[in-house]
């Protein structure tokens, strides 16, 4: 399987003459990640934007490997996707999380050098339905968050959020995955992506002004092929 690392800045309205580089992960699923880690030597912090486990497999081991590995090179940040909500080995995982050294963003907000960082958790439970009731408690949340000072940074797994509850409501950068850059690309468009189906929307890259980036996600963790469609991890650099 083909893997690439992208390189990425955005730059925020008020510019102090700051500079922080972010190592951006998303769609581990429990894969072997010891490679990527090399990549992300040198980065102020890593972001992961969900889907640690598999849900479909049972095991944790790398999953729980990279929780202890990655805050040796930098301080990790990380909210949770569907397969950490939806996994059987959910329970033991929260476990080793909660007593790791990286952040858990359960729909919670820090501080990191003058950079507003936010974690919007999976409400998937039963499909990859976004369910109408769950709108405002996610706008409300995103509301709150765009009140905090300096430049916002919010995890959120799922692309297919952020029309409904994020677009427009004052944060500066959202980062998810979930689409897997839509599994087979065609033309640069993706043919298939959880929650968003056929000829998705949001599968990889910046969209909406550079408001959104989107992780192709650093495995293949699905029985179908990935096809013009390499494995990702992301460097962002942030002058803010």
């Amino acid at each position: 399987m083909k893997r690439i690392i992208t390189r990425v800045q955005v730059a925020a309205k008020t510019n102090l003459g700051r500079t922080c580089t972010f190592g951006f992960v998303s769609d581990l699923h429990n894969g072997i990640y010891q490679d990527w880690l090399l990549s992300l030597r040198g980065v102020d912090a890593i972001l992961v934007a969900g889907d640690m486990l598999d849900r479909h497999k049972k095991g944790m081991e790398h999953a729980c490997g990279f929780l202890r590995d990655a805050p040796a090179i930098a301080p990790v940040f990380l909210s949770l996707g569907n397969h950490e909500t939806r996994s059987e080995d959910w329970p033991a995982f929260e476990k080793v999380l909660r007593a790791s050294r990286v952040h858990l963003l359960d729909d919670q907000i820090m501080d990191y050098h003058g950079i507003t960082i936010g974690g919007l958790s999976s409400r998937e439970k039963d499909s990859h339905r976004i369910e109408p009731d769950m709108i405002p408690e996610m706008t409300h949340f995103v509301d709150v968050m765009a009140s905090y000072p300096g430049y916002k940074i919010l995890l959120c797994h799922h692309p297919e959020y952020y029309d409904p509850c994020i677009r427009g409501h004052g944060i500066d950068l959202t980062l998810s995955g979930h689409a897997h850059g839509g599994q087979v690309q065609l033309l640069g468009q993706g043919i298939y992506a959880p929650g968003q189906g056929l000829f998705p929307k949001y599968t990889d890259g910046f969209y909406d002004e550079k408001h959104l980036l989107v992780n192709r996600g650093v495995t293949n963790s699905t029985w179908a092929p990935r096809l013009w469609n390499p494995c990702e991890m992301i460097l962002l650099t942030v002058n803010y």
